[in-house]
């Protein structure tokens, strides 16, 4: 059996795992979920009582939740170091502070807009207070970011990594949410521009958000990845239409 990552759209986390999976050149598998529907059901919490992705279905049938935890497991998977370094070098030590950091503090700032997304029903005073108090914490955690990025290509090398993939999953938020242009954090937006220039990523991006495509490895550049802000943004209100009894079917994007 082969390890199954099943990962959640629209614009989930874990897009960066799938990414992470075709760096590291392994055989898997993967699940698609509807974060804003599928993932709700009672069948999925048969999966994982925490009702989160991503999940990894190992090989021998255990189930891994946590991004963290999934990193490592892949991490431990990668004698050849394609995607993470000897445990006991600099670059080790940088890479599991810099997803650290992401996974934490990064990712976690922007639970407040998140939550004022989805609420429902709609309560406009508190929407309005969550918003600001995101920003704000978005902002201050790009701060940091810029101040920690380097001078190699990726975050930690010339090659993406671990790191990269976990980014890269996350930092897509700031468009969708409309926090702040990019182009405000120079090193960050160059670095972005340079994973998503990716053909895993793209591969991943693509997969994501349902459009057929060849594996990455054996034909680059046969998917085409797109921002994003828009198909999230439709998603979330064709759920909340169906939420509030609008009768025409929410169109569900092809697995």
């Amino acid at each position: 059996m082969e390890p199954i990552l099943i990962y959640g759209f629209p614009a989930g986390s874990s897009m960066g795992l799938v990414a992470c999976l075709e760096w590291l050149g392994r055989p898997y598998k993967l699940g698609r979920v509807d974060m804003l529907g599928e993932m709700r059901e009672p069948s999925y919490k048969r999966i994982t009582p925490r009702v989160e992705t991503p999940v990894l279905i190992t090989e021998r049938g255990d189930v891994v939740t946590e991004t963290i935890a999934i990193a490592a497991w892949l991490e431990a998977r990668g004698p050849e170091r394609r995607i993470s370094f000897d445990p006991l070098s600099r670059e080790a030590e940088r890479m599991h502070q810099l997803m650290a950091f992401i996974n934490t503090g990064f990712t976690g700032a922007f639970s407040p807009l998140w939550a004022a997304m989805e609420m429902q029903p709609s309560v406009p005073a508190m929407q309005s207070t969550l918003k600001e108090w995101g920003r704000e914490n978005v902002i201050e955690r790009h701060d940091r970011l810029e101040e920690m990025i380097g001078d190699t290509k990726f975050l930690i090398a010339d090659h993406p990594t671990l790191a990269d993939g976990i980014l890269i999953g996350v930092a897509r938020w700031l468009d969708i949410h409309q926090v702040a242009d990019r182009a405000r954090w120079p090193k960050l937006a160059a670095l972005r521009e340079r994973i998503e220039a990716d053909p895993a990523v793209i591969y991943a991006m693509a997969l994501e958000n349902g459009e057929k495509c060849d594996r990455h490895r054996g034909m680059p550049g046969s998917c085409r990845a797109e921002r994003g802000d828009r198909p999230v943004r439709r998603k979330v209100a064709a759920n909340e239409r169906a939420r509030d009894g609008y009768r025409r079917p929410v169109a569900r994007p092809p697995s």
